[in-house]
């Protein structure tokens, strides 16, 4: 069985028509619209080998039980999902396990099922703390592992295949697949196959990335990928994430696949003693980190279970907060703004299940609030949903369809260095504890990639574009010359990602091929071209043809690449 839940302000759901033959019988009153406050709402997929109806119901409750408790959650929907797996028990069988589910739970809380074998139509608003979206897989004790044959076992790791159908046309998996970005595959759910094409815009924006940080003073560090249990358990990430955590075993020792990166920043700042001469001191990590999902909540770049975290870990004085978080909320506004990139900001405020003082968490979001009312940032605050180690800024960002992904975030620790004891000197040769603070400012580097890539709707500006520019001839007679421009523009421009079409083939078609990848500049190179020796250019996607000197071209094109316009 598997179940996804959602810790909501809100869940309202209304059944419209009958989507099986054998269905739930409805009172006009289970008609109505249902809207629930403050709920749980757990998505659920009863599956083929939950035969063992009673132990699976049991299983299943203790986890959503486990999991409102910590959230602090009174009310539970219970929401039949049957797009969480695809290998789903028959009707009768899942409608037992649901009834047997919500006659448990309602010993312990408010529980509202929704029916089963209904079209509905639902909305939510999901908080936004680290336990609002967990997802699980309940199995009956015992249950044996399924034997497969080598042909069914080549089927099932097959390449993914992508409905379109019900996806916009600039959906980033749609332009992924057609501009040969990136690919998925059922070997690595959740796990992006960045092709040639996809893997050159990932280096250049990891390449701005990268200095626009080394302006700012931050080194960059690389921390192992495994890492032994007792790690989590001091950070708490154990104790609030175990069931999220991909987990193995090396010599009767359990380690665990880090979800999160800041442990082993901890580790690399207690390798040799501190001053606070090194203050404020910023280390900066792009932390490939990997979250157990369900692969029914998966969702091409927006909803991975392997990222790329661009953490930074800073240690400062308390005195230096202000400043230090002003600085990291310049440089998300100078990447944003890069982009053309909207967004809104949070404050994000104490969780239920935390770790500190309140006397730590009052200052804590004091501070944050002082700061961001003295650069007169306009912000909402967001009750609840801070990290279980302190407070947070988050910055919401919006995309081309309208939908808002959190993105950059400031968290400031008071906690976390007092649980791994980090010390630092002070200018009495006293040991204090520094502040730490956590921080994003893309984000999960897929997400944003995902992001941009609708936002650009694959018309990349030149320095991103993985093909810069594309050299056409119009007829054979034309591809002496046509090659000459190719190669005088690689000597003028050494690293211009530049490619030629000459096919004997007809210039629409070959337009056509270049537009499909999103070349910026498509040069045609005709006899006329070649006798003025200049350049006829369609630039982006514009049917109007423009035409250039060779040096006004180049100058233009140095621009955009030197300059990131």
């Amino acid at each position: 069985m598997k179940f996804l839940s959602l810790h909501t302000d809100y869940i309202k759901f209304k059944p419209l028509k009958k989507a099986l033959k054998k269905i739930e019988s409805l009172s006009d009153r289970d008609k109505e619209e249902k809207h629930i406050e403050n709920a749980l709402a757990v998505m659920t997929a009863v599956e083929r080998h939950d035969t063992d109806i009673k132990k699976i119901v049991e299983r299943f409750v203790e986890e959503v039980k486990s999991i409102a408790d910590q959230v602090n959650a009174q009310n539970i929907v219970l929401y039949p999902y049957a797009h969480l797996s695809s290998e789903l028990a028959s009707p009768e069988v899942a409608i037992q396990v649901l009834e047997k589910a919500e006659k448990e739970l309602k010993k312990f809380f408010s529980v509202i099922r929704a029916p089963f074998g209904y079209y509905k139509e639902f909305e939510m608003k999901v908080k936004g703390h680290p336990l609002s979206e967990l997802s699980r897989e309940v199995k009956a004790e015992g249950e044996t592992e399924q034997e497969y044959s080598p042909k069914q076992l080549l089927r099932e790791i097959s390449k993914t295949k992508l409905d379109t159908s019900k996806l916009k046309e600039n959906d980033h998996r749609i332009l992924g697949r057609q501009m040969d970005l990136f690919s998925f595959s059922e070997t690595a759910p959740g796990m992006v196959f960045f092709h040639n094409n996809g893997l050159i815009i990932w280096k250049e924006l990891v390449k701005y990335w990268r200095e626009v940080h080394q302006k700012k003073g931050y080194i960059e560090i690389r921390t192992p990928q495994i890492l032994d249990k007792r790690l989590w358990q001091i950070s708490g990430h154990w104790e609030k994430y175990k069931e999220n955590i991909f987990l193995t075993d090396y010599e009767k020792r359990q380690f665990a696949v880090k979800p999160m990166n800041c442990p082993g920043g901890m580790l690399v700042y207690k390798d040799r003693p501190k001053s606070y001469r090194d203050f404020p001191l910023r280390i900066a990590e792009l932390g490939i980190v990997h979250r157990q999902e369900l692969s029914g909540v998966l969702g091409g770049l927006f909803r991975v279970i392997q990222f790329t975290q661009d953490d930074a870990h800073i240690f400062c004085t308390e005195e230096q907060i202000e400043q230090e978080v002003i600085e990291i909320i310049n440089i998300v506004e100078e990447m944003y703004n890069k982009f053309g990139l909207n967004y809104r900001v949070e404050l994000s405020t104490r969780p239920e299940k935390r770790i500190g003082s309140e006397k730590i968490w009052d200052k804590s979001e004091k501070i944050l609030e002082k700061i961001l009312k003295n650069k007169k940032i306009n912000f909402k605050i967001n009750q609840g949903d801070g990290a279980f180690y302190g407070p947070k800024i988050d910055f919401h960002l919006k995309d081309s369809m309208g939908r808002e992904w959190q993105t950059a975030t400031i968290q400031l620790d008071m906690s976390m260095p007092e649980r791994f004891e980090l010390e630092y000197t002070d200018k009495k040769n006293k040991k204090e504890r520094p502040v730490m603070l956590h921080r994003t400012v893309l984000g999960g580097i897929e997400r944003f990639y995902g992001i941009l890539l609708e936002h650009y709707k694959g018309r990349f500006p030149t320095w991103l574009a993985p093909i810069q520019v594309r050299v056409l001839n119009f007829t054979d007679r034309n591809e002496k010359y046509a090659k000459q421009v190719l190669e005088n523009l690689k000597k003028e421009i050494p690293n211009l990602r530049i490619e030629q079409d000459f096919r004997s083939t007809t210039v629409p078609s070959k337009v056509k091929d270049a537009e499909v990848m999103k070349v910026p500049y498509i040069i045609v190179i005709g006899d006329k071209e070649e006798k003025e020796k200049n350049l006829a250019i369609r630039i982006r996607g514009d049917k109007q043809i423009q035409n250039f000197s060779f040096e006004d071209f180049v100058e233009k094109l140095k621009k955009e690449i030197e300059e990131r316009l």
